[in-house]
C-alpha cells in the first residue's frame, strides 16, 4: 500500500514538474494589472471622469511591464485587457533582449486637449526594437477634433503640428495588426528608419472633415507592407516619404481621403529617392485622388522616384484617379518659375477601371526640367457621366499598351 501510495506521489510529481516545465517554455506574460494598472471599467464614475491618479496608474503599469518584458531573455507579452483608458504620451523603447509583442484589447485614449500632450509629435511611440509586434483588436482613438478646429497648417508655414497617434521607429522585423487607430489629432501612424515591417488588418478610422490627418506615412524605411486594411481619413490614407524602398500596398480600401501618394517630394534639402513601390488590388471610393506622385517646384532639390508600380484598382467617384503632377504646391506656399527637379521614371499604371468624378481620369503633369520617362498606361478603363474620361498630359509622351485614353489634351 505504502510502495503504491509512493509510486503515485513521484508520478504526482513528475507530472507537475513537466507542466511547470511547459509553462516556462511559453512566452511570458505580462499582464498591466498585475502593475497596479485600473481594471478599465467605464461604469466607474471617477474614471469616466478619468482623473489623474488614474492616468498615473495606467502610464505607470504600462511601463512597468514593458520595462519587465523587454528585459526577458525569451519572447514576452504585455497584455492590455479590455476596458476604458486615457493615456498621456509614452514611449516604449527597446532594444529588449527577445520578440516582445503588445497585445491591447481595450480602448486607449488620449486627451482631448492637444496642449496636454507636452509638446511631443507622437502621442505612442514605439522604437529601436527587433522583432516587435503590436495586436491585440484595441483602439487607439487620439479625440481629434479639438486639434482639428485648431489646425491652420494649410496656410501657415510655422503652424504647430499636433500629435500623431502612433511613431514606429527604427523597428526591424515587427508586425502591426488587428489594432484600429481613430481621430488622431495629426497622422495616424508615422513609420521612419523601418526595415522589414507589416501592416497588416491596420483599420483607421478618421471624418473627411479632419486636415492633415494621413493614414500612414513611410519615409526613409525599407520592405514595408500595408495589406488588408482600411483606411479613411481626411488626407492621404497611404504616402511615401523621401527614401521609401520597397513598399507593397495590396488589398487596401481608402475612402474618404486624398489617395495613395508618392510624395509630396523635393520640399527639403537631402531627400533619398523612392524606388520600387507596388499598389495592388486596392480599392478607392469617393476619395479626392486615386494614385498620385506630387513634387514640388521652384526648389533645387534633386532625387528620383523610379520603379512605381499601380495594378488591378478600383475607382469609385475619385475626383483624379490618376494623377502626376509636379507643380504641386498647395495655398500657394511655393514658386513654380523653377520646375522640379525630381526625376520620375519608369511607372506602370495597370489595369484600373471604375468611374472618376471628373471628366479628367488621367492627369500625368511632368516637370519641364526633367520629364517623365517611360510611364505606361495599360488597361485603363475610367468613365465620366457615361462617357469615357479623357488624359491630359504634359512633358511625357506615356507608352499605350492595350487600352487607355491617349493624351490628346495638352496641359496649359
Amino acid at each position: 500500500m505504502n510502495s503504491q501510495l509512493s509510486i503515485t506521489t513521484i508520478a504526482l510529481l513528475l507530472l507537475l514538474l513537466l507542466l511547470a516545465s511547459n509553462v516556462t517554455a511559453q512566452p511570458g506574460v505580462f499582464n498591466i494589472r498585475k502593475y497596479g494598472a485600473p481594471n478599465g471599467d467605464i461604469t466607474n464614475y471617477k474614471f469616466v471622469c478619468f482623473s489623474y491618479s488614474l492616468v498615473f496608474l495606467f502610464v505607470k503599469a504600462l511601463k512597468s511591464a514593458w520595462k519587465d518584458a523587454c528585459a526577458s531573455s525569451s519572447p514576452s507579452k504585455v497584455v492590455v485587457p479590455s476596458g476604458w483608458y486615457k493615456l498621456q504620451q509614452i514611449d516604449l523603447e527597446g532594444p529588449c533582449n527577445a520578440p516582445i509583442e503588445v497585445r491591447v484589447h481595450g480602448k486607449i485614449l488620449a486627451p482631448k486637449n492637444p496642449y496636454h500632450l507636452n509638446g511631443q509629435d507622437q502621442w505612442v511611440r514605439f522604437q529601436y526594437i527587433n522583432f516587435f509586434t503590436l495586436s491585440g483588436r484595441g483602439t487607439f482613438d487620439g479625440q481629434g477634433e479639438m486639434a482639428w478646429t485648431q489646425n491652420d497648417c494649410g496656410r501657415n508655414t510655422n503652424c504647430n503640428r499636433h500629435a500623431m497617434n502612433f511613431g514606429f521607429a527604427f523597428l526591424n522585423n515587427s508586425i502591426i495588426q488587428d489594432i484600429n487607430s481613430k481621430d488622431s489629432k495629426y497622422f495616424h501612424a508615422n513609420v521612419f528608419g523601418c526595415n522589414n515591417v507589416t501592416f497588416r488588418n491596420f483599420n483607421i478610422n478618421a471624418p473627411e472633415t479632419s486636415p492633415n490627418t494621413d493614414g500612414i506615412h513611410i519615409g526613409r524605411s525599407t520592405k514595408v507592407q500595408i495589406i488588408n486594411s482600411k483606411i479613411g481619413t481626411g488626407d492621404d490614407c497611404i504616402s511615401l516619404g523621401d527614401g521609401s524602398r520597397q513598399i507593397t500596398i495590396r488589398n487596401v480600401t481608402c475612402g474618404p481621403g486624398h489617395g495613395i501618394s508618392v510624395g509630396s517630394l523635393g520640399r527639403y534639402p537631402n531627400e533619398e529617392p523612392v524606388v520600387d513601390l507596388t499598389v495592388k488590388n486596392c480599392t478607392l471610393n469617393n476619395t479626392d485622388n486615386g494614385v498620385r506622385i506630387k513634387t514640388w517646384p521652384g526648389t533645387s532639390v534633386v532625387s528620383i522616384a523610379s520603379h512605381l508600380h499601380f495594378e488591378d484598382i478600383i475607382m469609385v467617384n475619385v475626383t483624379n484617379p490618376i494623377i502626376i503632377d509636379q507643380e504641386y504646391c498647395p495655398w500657394n506656399q511655393c514658386s513654380k518659375k523653377s520646375p522640379s527637379q525630381i526625376k520620375i521614371r519608369k511607372v506602370l499604371f495597370k489595369n484600373i477601371r471604375g468611374t472618376s468624378a471628373t471628366q479628367e481620369g488621367v492627369a500625368l503633369v511632368c516637370s519641364r526640367g526633367v520629364p517623365c520617362e517611360a510611364i505606361v498606361l495599360s488597361d485603363i478603363d475610367l468613365s465620366f457621366n457615361g462617357s469615357k474620361a479623357i488624359a491630359k498630359c504634359a512633358n511625357v509622351k506615356p507608352t499605350i499598351r492595350r487600352k487607355a485614353p491617349i493624351c490628346m489634351v495638352p496641359h496649359i
